[in-house]
């Protein structure tokens, strides 16, 4: 999944990193095939060249060799309100076939089963962003017919839903799982199965999928990692804080 959303990012993007597999994500980019890679973070660090793998967005390492540090305030109004990034990258505990995320509650919002942290910056990154990637294990838990809450806006019940809300940003790109990888129909905003990854049958992405699953004509098998983008990860996270 880390390589797989590593290729989605071009040379001189900007991209708005977070925690986790995302920062795995962007700094592998960095160091392949994309030098320039903007790196932005919601502390304030901009065009941050981190000399180790970040541990957190508030890492003080983000600063050394940063273009920028400025308050979170600023990073939101002047940097992500103001349309300055390219591609942001989400999670959340359940994502529907139109690209919506809910990371606020599971069940009623006034009885809820499980209460979630929230949105944080989440619903102003896929307000804003012009490429909404996420990654998140392929599970029946995660993927579902319809959102709890809808914390994030994707395409909302169709394109056509997304443009009623007149928001600047580009909507959801990709979704990446450890079994495939999902774009969504220009026409509809439905999530679409683009790439298996080796091993894997549409049945499986199917069996794991609450709804039918839409299958692009010409579907294709993810390329297996090569060995200068695994030994080039590994050297990221020598001490597997996050390949653990």
């Amino acid at each position: 999944m880390v390589i797989v959303a590593a290729r989605e990012l071009k040379d001189r993007e900007s991209v708005l990193v977070g925690v986790g597999i995302p920062n795995l994500a962007a700094n592998l980019a960095k160091k392949l095939q994309a030098p320039n890679l903007l790196l932005v973070y919601e502390s304030g660090a901009v065009g941050s060249n981190p000399s180790r793998m970040p541990l957190s967005i508030g890492d003080p390492c983000l600063v050394s060799g940063a273009k920028s540090v400025c308050s979170m305030y600023e990073q939101f109004a002047y940097y992500l309100q103001g349309g300055r990034i390219d591609v942001g990258f989400l999670g959340g505990a359940q994502i529907d076939k139109y690209g919506n995320i809910n990371s606020t509650i599971i069940g009623t919002y006034k009885t809820p089963k499980v209460r979630l942290p929230g949105s944080g910056g989440a619903c102003d990154i896929a307000s804003n962003v012009k490429k909404i990637i996420v990654i998140t294990p392929h599970e029946k838990r995660r993927f579902v017919e319809k959102v709890d809450f809808l914390t994030s806006p994707g395409f909302i019940d169709g394109k056509e839903g997304w443009r009623k809300l007149k928001l600047q940003g580009g909507g959801p790109y990709a979704v990446i799982t450890n079994l495939c990888t999902f774009k969504f129909d220009e026409v509809t905003g439905e999530m679409t199965v683009t790439a298996l990854h080796e091993g894997v049958t549409i049945e499986q992405v199917q069996e794991n999928t609450p709804w039918n699953v839409k299958v692009a004509e010409e579907l294709v098998t993810t390329p297996p990692p090569t060995e200068m983008e695994v030994t080039t990860l590994r050297a990221l996270d020598p001490d597997k804080i996050y390949l653990r």
